[in-house]
């Protein structure tokens, strides 16, 4: 009998700076659908009210905001109702945090894993930020019934056709997430510490984007200093989507996509490096 030929991978590391090879995640699709039912088990099997922290983290933060930068500062909103701007800013935020958390440890939380067997490593953030979208969902859904409750008190009914944008609105907020988690996630495989000062940064960063207040509250000579955080861009896209009102120009937004763009690469470069040898210093 006339032996089989054996058909043999060789997996080479690849040393260009850039190394995505889009036709091999695509062919990972079922391992990224693994990931996202793992994750989403893992986040329920030891948890009491389950979907129903998605729904009180939100709520409670609103609610506070409203208190303190509603009835005691009277920090001006536009015009709307402060309960809904305050809510608007706090969900799409959330859904942003919830990414960058989960995805900056991706390295160190699946080192096991990544040490035993070959795949895309890509595939686990990707698989994170797919997952994040189920608390966005949750908390989007109930957008919706507040706003129909305010209607029904004497508040304009905000929901109209500018909601098809807001799928844009989460692929632009996922690309600043997934780039900037993978950045990070490569940076705590030799520096521990970004993930205790991650927790603080994210903090810090919310105020610096317009949750609690109006984009029209800054003066025009620092609006370009704002325009620089990127997700300054996507956080008031969505309030004009469910207001109706845009505060940005055409300007505004190719800033804000550029900015976006060069953390995504940038995040990619670092990650792309640090795959490579990181079981070295994990």
């Amino acid at each position: 009998m006339k032996n089989k030929k054996e058909k043999i991978s060789i997996i080479e590391a690849n040393n260009r700076w850039l190394n995505i090879n889009l036709y091999e995640l695509i062919s990972y699709l079922d391992l990224i659908v693994l990931f996202v039912k793992r994750d989403f088990a893992v986040f329920y099997k030891q948890t009491i009210l389950g979907p129903l922290w998605y729904i009180i983290q939100p709520l409670v933060n609103t609610i506070v905001f409203t208190v303190i930068f509603g009835n005691l500062a009277k920090i001006p909103t536009d015009g709307h109702t402060p309960f809904i701007f305050y809510f608007c800013g706090t969900i799409i935020w959330s859904y942003f945090a919830l990414c960058v958390n989960s995805t900056s440890s991706t390295f160190v939380s699946n080192a096991s894993v990544f040490g035993k067997v070959y795949f895309p490593r890509l595939t686990v953030p990707i698989a994170t930020v797919i997952i994040s979208l189920v608390q966005f969902l949750i908390q989007f859904l109930l957008l919706l019934i507040i706003l129909i409750y305010f209607y029904f008190i004497g508040s304009e009914l905000l929901i109209n056709i500018n909601y098809i944008y807001i799928p844009l609105i989460i692929i632009h907020v996922s690309i600043i997430s997934l780039g900037f988690g993978i950045l990070i996630s490569a940076l705590t495989t030799k520096y521990r510490d970004l993930t205790f000062v991650l927790s603080f940064g994210l903090q810090l960063w919310m105020y610096a984007t317009p949750i609690v207040y109006s984009f029209n509250l800054i003066p025009e000579k620092y609006k370009i200093l704002m325009l620089l955080n990127p997700m300054t861009v996507p956080v008031e896209n969505f309030k004009a989507v469910i207001f109706g009102s845009n505060n940005l120009s055409l300007f505004d937004n190719l800033i804000g996509i550029t900015i976006t763009f060069i953390i995504f690469f940038m995040g990619l470069i670092f990650f792309n490096k640090v795959e490579k040898t990181f079981m070295d210093t994990v």
